[in-house]
């Protein structure tokens, strides 16, 4: 590593699994060198690094950090920056994601979901922005449908989420005429991991209350991403809703 490669590079938090892994592959067909974030999922984060760079030697890296240590955070982006001397494209998309009940929830938990869903995103951002301004980058932000509407339950969760949407629009500004940024905000798209109590009933249940009756697919966020990084050059500040037609709903 070290020295400055022909190609592009991605940084994409929580890209180990799920949307984030599908996002690293997506871009790294593209042509990016992609810089896998990781924070328990070493494994995964290690397997994709061979899957990716037995397809283009050299093109990608894992880099582990707890994004609700601030320390971990700052060092995440001075790693990132090391690797290939750029950064062209930020894609935040590591989230925690869990019910905190109103009677129950505890400051470590509001710690927890705030950290990693909103002062992660800031702080990273903050830290690649003059390698962004650079190379006139964007950063892409992983909101969620319940920043606009909130989810039962999830009060810290949908408050983190909607300061990711506001976050998105205030760094478009700052950032602005040198960095685009924009914001996806995923509907049903993968059901979320160890969450009990979601039944195949429930599950169906949310699909009839979207426009279009069925799941979408990770697929659909890295499309929407491409866009945004490639045929968008004149967007900045938006938040596009992947949903179906959820919150078309009342």
């Amino acid at each position: 590593m070290g020295t400055k490669p022909t190609a592009k590079v991605a940084l994409i938090t929580g890209a180990a699994k799920r949307i984030g892994a599908a996002l690293a592959r997506s871009l790294h067909q593209s042509g990016f060198n992609i810089l896998i974030h990781y924070g328990s999922s070493k494994k995964e984060a290690v397997a994709l690094q061979a899957e990716l760079e037995s397809l283009r030697p050299n093109s990608a890296l894992c880099l582990c950090a707890n994004l609700s240590q601030l320390s971990e955070l700052t060092q995440l982006g001075q790693k990132a920056l090391c690797a290939w001397g750029r950064i062209d494209v930020l894609i935040n998309n590591a989230s925690r994601f869990y019910p905190t009940e109103l009677d129950h929830f505890t400051l470590s938990q509001w710690d927890e979901l705030i950290n990693t869903n909103l002062r992660a995103p800031l702080f990273l951002s903050q830290a690649l922005a003059k390698t962004l301004k650079q190379h006139h980058g964007c950063i892409i932000n992983l909101v969620d449908i319940y920043a606009e509407r909130p989810l039962k339950n999830h009060p810290i969760y949908s408050i983190s989420k909607a300061g990711l949407g506001m976050l998105t629009k205030s760094l478009a500004l700052e950032l602005g005429p040198d960095v685009r940024v924009n914001g996806i905000a995923p509907g049903a798209i993968l059901w979320p991991e160890n969450v009990s109590g979601l039944s195949q009933t429930d599950q169906q249940t949310l699909l009839q209350r979207t426009a279009l009756k069925h799941q979408g697919d990770p697929e659909d966020i890295c499309k929407a991403t491409l866009f945004l990084i490639n045929q968008a050059p004149y967007m900045t500040g938006q938040i596009l809703n992947l949903d179906g037609g959820r919150t078309l709903n009342q």
